[in-house]
């Protein structure tokens, strides 16, 4: 089993505690998003590879040593400012935390996603070419690989529209993010890749792969994993541990939050002692084991 921890919030930065009780415990308890009273029960015995996907690595740096797992970090670092992501702490301290996990970890272990690109009038063009130039240069020698998506009409999208005020890409944008992109990566010995993209950048240098492809995710664990079916993607299978509307990043172009207030209900009903991440397990909870 692949553990995604996870794509519907940041338990890295937000929950950490919990994640590393629940390790030492040797198993969590996970709420079906669609079906709430069932609950799926995961053993860490049967976990072979964890994906963590982060904005901030910093505060599960300190625990590492105690997984004894293969670990991967999908670690998003973007140029946006205050107005588009409130509560994701100074990029520079991001940085600096990468260079510390790529150390301990290994950079084949780290991946960055710049993530989502959109282009208004305050983050143009030319602002990005500079910023991806600028993290390139900033984590040479730390880094190999970085993911790039697009900006997808999310609800959360479409209610912060004006914050956001992007317009839609050009061909000669993809064109101009693709050669600008990949000679940024080149000169600092990356590679750069879209994952699940309409646009085909490949002409212009970047790879069209996977976040995590079956493929890897052979090498890493000696186990093959089909498709990822609660995805239309060719990323192997992974089963996500977190819970929509529960990070506190408060990202403007989200797609797992939409509802600030349940935000904050959930993470006011958070408690780092229970097997689930969000509450606590119920009488009438269906609970059924989740080996693969």
């Amino acid at each position: 089993m692949i553990l995604n921890v996870s794509g519907r919030t940041d338990i890295v930065a937000f929950y950490t505690p919990w994640f590393i009780n629940r390790y030492k415990e040797g198993f969590l308890d996970v709420r079906n998003p669609f079906y709430q009273k069932n609950v799926s029960r995961i053993y860490f015995k049967n976990v072979d590879l964890i994906l963590f996907c982060t904005k901030n690595p910093l505060p599960i740096i300190p625990y590492l040593k105690e997984i004894d797992k293969k670990i991967i970090f999908h670690i998003t670092l973007t140029p946006y400012k205050k107005d588009i992501e409130p509560n994701v702490p100074d990029k520079s301290t991001i940085i600096e935390g990468i260079k510390k996990l790529s150390n301990i970890i290994g950079k084949d272990n780290v991946y960055i996603r710049y993530d989502p690109v959109f282009i208004s009038k305050k983050y143009n063009l030319e602002y990005h070419q500079k910023a991806f130039d600028k993290v390139c240069t900033l984590l040479d020698g730390y880094v190999n690989k970085i993911i790039i998506s697009f900006i997808d009409y999310y609800k959360n999208v479409e209610k912060n529209l004006k914050e956001i005020n992007y317009r839609e890409f050009t061909k000669d944008d993809y064109k101009s993010i693709g050669l600008s992109f990949s000679q940024s990566a080149s000169n600092h010995n990356m590679t750069v890749q879209t994952c699940f993209e309409e646009e085909d950048l490949t002409e212009y240098g970047f790879i069209k792969g996977e976040c995590l492809s079956r493929e890897l995710a052979l090498k890493l664990t000696g186990k093959k994993y089909p498709k990822w079916k609660a995805r239309n993607c060719s990323c192997a299978e992974m089963v996500d541990i977190g819970v929509y509307n529960s990070c506190k990043h408060f990202c403007k172009y989200c797609y797992a939050n939409f509802d600030e207030d349940k935000v904050n209900i959930n993470y006011q009903n958070h408690d780092p002692k229970s097997s689930l991440l969000i509450g606590h397990l119920e009488p009438d909870d269906i609970i059924k084991e989740r080996s693969k």
